[in-house]
């Protein structure tokens, strides 16, 4: 059997056990094979380093003077740069070259300063959602026959009470105009746009990004809200929250709920300050060329040295501390948080509100690229999923805190394929394209042992993914970047048994990266459907094993 084959624990905790083969398998207990103990290595939860701290260079720009020499009860100070309106940083609503055509009743055009508009149609008395919408339009004008913001009306007019709605407009929303309104101030420095075939990272202060979500739910960023395809965003993801307001659907209100609440608890008072977030978070885009990505076919690492957990129970988000949290990314990162969309990553950016502003600056992810989240703070529950999905109330993030003030949550969107037929995953490009994509993602130049990675049925569900063979492909990945893997099959016990299983074969028979490649990459010609992967995987081992030429057990 492999050296170092840690992942040969099979216990699965005290309780009633069965007899299962030559298995003892643990019936109460919802997980199976390494505790949670051994995922970490035997030490606390967020002892092991996943990044650096946080220090400005050339390839990461930091939006605040470091190191931060305020108390840790106030936020960082905002660095003073030259702002820059160009085709390489983000186009701040506020700068002097934010300009907008504006038609007079009589027909003739002037230039106006859109901050100076923004201001006027903002410091108006708002008392209900038709006049913030009337306001937000004012500066919109190209949109004001194409955006109806009927789940805000609808949230305010039928699912809040009159008294909550009156406080919103008495004294949230007053509270979040204000905020936005202090963009000049708290963002002096230009934000770089995260472009494509870049590594590079941003942090900004959990202030500076309430300020800019803040602009975000006013719908206030430039040259963002057109789909065509040559504009000059229309390789970004939308920003402005006009989209949300206007989509369909239960869910939709619930995520303005999330939204509202993240603005409740972190927008300032005209007396009181003292919610203000004061920690810092990190967006770091990690793109690599085809020399720096693993040669499957040639990786002799045994798959069984990989410990793995694997549990029905629980989520990433909550049972994941300490781990790097995959978000099951669409290449626009949110995907349809600003619309329709309620499922893995959307929730997650709706409950941690900071993650949204990734949106901002993000380009669309390549093949071969991944965004690193470290620090967003966690505002919100929910129940449900989908269009089950409802916000549940206040969350207090407890995460401690790293050497720059970031929570100690670190959380890697990498987007999967789409696959409309099945079949086609089985191809050896694809497969390909995911064990790289997976591997942008979680490789790491660590020199100590790296951090666990909490995943599950990635690409699956509306994605088409075979949830059987994306296990085996991220199980591969964190063999080769020697991560121990987390696997949360979202109640699906049995689902939990056979990839439990075919890790415990996999060691038993120490099977390597490179074998599983030429395995997967076998099964496509088979013409077999996908449910039948496992049992070729069985056989095709157990064959080998009677042939001179094949893997052999120890």
């Amino acid at each position: 059997m492999a050296e170092g084959g840690s992942g040969s624990d099979t216990s699965v905790g005290s309780g009633v056990c069965v007899q299962n083969g030559d298995e003892t398998v643990n019936v109460d207990e919802k997980w199976r094979g390494c505790s949670m103990e051994e995922i970490h290595r035997g030490l606390n939860e967020f002892e092991l380093e996943h990044v650096p701290p946080v220090r400005p260079s050339e390839t990461h720009t930091v939006l605040y003077h470091c190191p931060i020499r305020e108390p840790d009860n106030v936020p960082p100070r905002p660095l003073r740069a030259h702002h820059k309106w160009d085709a390489t940083h983000v186009r701040l609503p506020c700068s002097s070259k934010s300009q907008y055509p504006v038609t007079a009743a009589d027909g003739s055009s002037t230039i106006e300063a859109r901050w100076e508009m923004i201001e006027k149609a903002l410091l108006k008395p708002i008392s209900n959602s038709k006049e913030l919408q009337t306001a937000i339009l004012s500066y919109n004008t190209k949109y004001e026959n194409q955006w109806n913001f009927r789940s805000l009306h609808r949230l305010f007019e039928d699912d809040l009470d009159e008294s909550e709605s009156r406080v919103f407009f008495e004294d949230l929303l007053p509270r979040i105009i204000r905020l936005a309104l202090r963009l000049p101030e708290l963002v002096q420095a230009p934000i770089p746009l995260l472009k494509q075939g870049q590594c590079h990272s941003v942090t900004l202060s959990q202030q500076q990004i309430s300020c800019l979500l803040a602009n975000a739910f006013l719908c206030t960023f430039p040259r963002r809200n057109t789909m065509k395809k040559r504009s000059e965003y229309s390789t970004f993801p939308d920003i402005n929250f006009n989209r949300l307001f206007q989509s369909g659907g239960k869910a939709v209100i619930e995520k303005i709920k999330c939204i509202c609440h993240y603005f409740r608890r972190v927008c300032p008072t005209e007396h009181d300050n003292s919610n203000v977030p004061t920690g810092v978070v990190t967006f770091t885009r990690r793109s690599l060329n085809t020399a720096e990505l693993p040669k499957w076919a040639e990786c002799k690492a045994p798959l069984g040295a990989t410990p793995l957990h694997i549990t029905s129970e629980g989520t990433i988000e909550d049972q994941g501390s300490g781990l790097l949290q995959v978000d099951f990314a669409n290449k626009f990162l949110g995907g349809g948080v600003l619309g329709g969309g309620c499922v893995q990553e959307e929730i997650r950016f709706v409950i941690c509100p900071e993650l949204l502003i990734s949106k901002l600056f993000t380009e669309c992810l390549r093949p071969t690229e991944a965004l690193l989240m470290v620090g967003a703070e966690r505002f919100s529950d929910y129940n449900g999923y989908s269009n089950t999905f409802e916000w549940a109330g206040n969350h207090e993030d407890n995460m401690p805190r790293d050497s720059s003030r970031r929570r100690q949550t670190h959380i890697v969107a990498i987007d999967a394929l789409h696959f409309m037929q099945s079949e086609h995953q089985y191809r050896e490009d694809l497969i390909k394209r995911e064990l790289n994509k997976a591997y942008v993602g979680f490789q790491h130049l660590l020199s100590t042992p790296p951090p666990g990675v909490a995943s599950g049925n990635w690409g699956c569900g509306a994605f088409g993914g075979d949830a059987r063979l994306k296990a085996l492909l991220q199980l591969m990945v964190c063999t080769v970047t020697q991560r121990p893997l987390v696997y949360f099959t979202f109640g699906d016990a049995d689902l939990r048994d056979e990839v439990h299983r075919m890790h415990t074969f996999l060691l038993e028979h120490n099977v390597c990266v490179k074998d599983l490649w030429n395995l997967l990459i076998s099964y496509q010609s088979q013409n077999m459907t996908g449910n039948e992967l496992y049992n070729f995987i069985y056989g095709c081992i157990s064959n080998t094993l009677k042939s001179e030429d094949g893997i052999t057990e120890e």
